[in-house]
């Protein structure tokens, strides 16, 4: 694949930040226990949660109820200097699925920061997680950190993903600049898991197109603006793909041992540009992501560029029926210009959903919404529902439901799925 120029002097750029970034890292860790700690602190959650799926499952090896522990600690250090550390870990424990119990490093990084003249710099060196986009129904320009798809079948849970982060700003606006110095591949549902495909993903066989596998080099840029009722994003990435190509198993494994067929990741070489645009006017908020993706396969392992949108807006109600609460009313589109070749379920979907902000002390909110395919009239709704019980306490509540699910669909074999998610998180 050819490489234009522009992204040939970002690799090398991306390069020095990093090379910079572990020079910084190797000064101030070796200083570090020599200056005096000015702050610190130590915070994080321990969640019990249970997940509950009403119906019995396509797969007779999956489980239809799961008690889960999950524990987010983290720690804050700040030196004199201004320099400081965040680390944010995450472990979950998942009864019924020993794939989805896991744990990930969310966050492990040094931050710089400092001033040339007007203009203000910051460099994070570690682990950390970034994240882009407007939408609701799809961050469809996120693509820096990897998805943690055991978490939740939404793709916004993300995964730490190693990095040099170097952000400029200034009236001109924000400049950031990522060297990615390893790619993670997807977490998957494990055989006995719910919301998995038909076929069990096999992680321990990940394939990548680059000889350098998982040690290629990515960059990622991005430039972002605010201009009146405008907020605008310009990201581009070059490198190994966050979304990988499922190659099926060859047929004559159905044969001699049905129960070893899986499918296996591919990791192809790929180029993104994605805009990501807002406009907020009175009570509106008008919102656009899109991607062009050079690079990838398509659902029938082809190589095809495509371009890929989600456009839509929210409009909220102020003080509904002359109470404390906020009603938003949502609405996007989402479009794949492979249409029935794409690899993800948004090839032509529409979304509607509602958000009622109670305004109230426990701090609640429930946010209903629909997902419709429009050429399969496939349907999944979802309801979210949270409260804070205490200064300590809080009550997450959420139930997806699918509907008319397509033999074609892309979700057919999570069908039966439906599922209720009751946690219930202490923090500190």
């Amino acid at each position: 694949m050819a490489r234009r120029p522009v992204l040939r002097w970002a690799k090398l750029a991306a390069a020095g930040v990093a090379a910079l970034g572990v020079t910084a890292l190797g000064v101030t860790t070796g200083a570090w226990g020599e200056s005096l700690i000015d702050s610190h602190e130590f915070s994080g959650s321990v969640t019990l949660e249970n997940r509950w799926f009403p119906k019995k499952a396509a797969n007779p090896e999956q489980k239809d109820f799961g008690v889960n522990l999950i524990a987010a600690p983290e720690l804050y250090l700040e030196s004199a200097d201004g320099t400081s550390l965040t680390l944010e870990g995450f472990y979950r424990y998942d009864s019924s699925d020993s794939v989805r119990s896991h744990a990930d490093l969310r966050k492990a990084y040094l931050l710089f920061v400092g001033q040339i003249e007007d203009q203000e710099w910051e460099l994070r060196l570690g682990v950390d997680r970034v994240f882009w986009g407007v939408a609701e129904s799809r961050h469809l320009v996120d693509i820096v950190n990897q998805t943690d798809l055991v978490e939740n079948p939404s793709e916004e849970v993300k995964l730490g993903q190693p990095m040099a982060h170097l952000t400029v700003s200034g009236d001109w606006g924000v400049a950031e600049l990522f060297g990615l110095p390893y790619h993670r591949a997807r977490t998957f549902p494990g055989r006995h898991g719910r919301l998995r495909s038909a076929l069990v993903v096999d992680n321990d066989r990940v394939m990548y197109e680059s000889g350098a596998e998982e040690r290629h080099f990515d960059v990622a840029a991005r430039y972002s603006h605010s201009v009146g009722l405008f907020d605008v994003g310009l990201s581009v990435f070059d490198g190994t793909s966050r979304e990988p190509y499922l190659q099926p198993p060859p047929p004559i494994c159905f044969i001699l041992d049905p129960r070893s067929c899986a499918l296996v990741p591919l990791y192809e070489q790929i180029r993104q540009y994605g805009l990501d645009a807002q406009m907020t006017y009175e009570a509106w908020l008008l919102k656009l992501e899109a991607i062009r993706r050079a690079g990838a396969r398509n659902a029938l392992g082809e190589e095809e560029d495509y371009t890929a949108f989600v456009a839509g807006g929210e409009y909220t109600i102020y003080s509904v029926f002359d109470t404390d609460m906020d009603l938003g009313l949502l609405a996007e589109l989402n479009r794949d210009s492979r249409r029935m070749r794409a690899t993800n379920i948004f090839q032509n979907d529409v979304f509607f959903a509602v958000r009622l902000a109670f305004n109230d002390f426990a701090s609640t909110d429930l946010l209903v919404g629909i997902l419709e395919d429009v050429d399969t009239r496939s349907r999944s709704f979802n309801a979210q529902f949270n409260r804070r019980l205490s200064d300590s306490l809080t009550l997450n509540v959420e139930a997806t439901f699918f509907h008319n699910i397509a033999a074609d669909d892309a979700t057919h074999a999570t069908r039966r799925d439906n599922f209720v998610n009751i946690g219930l998180t202490y923090s500190f």
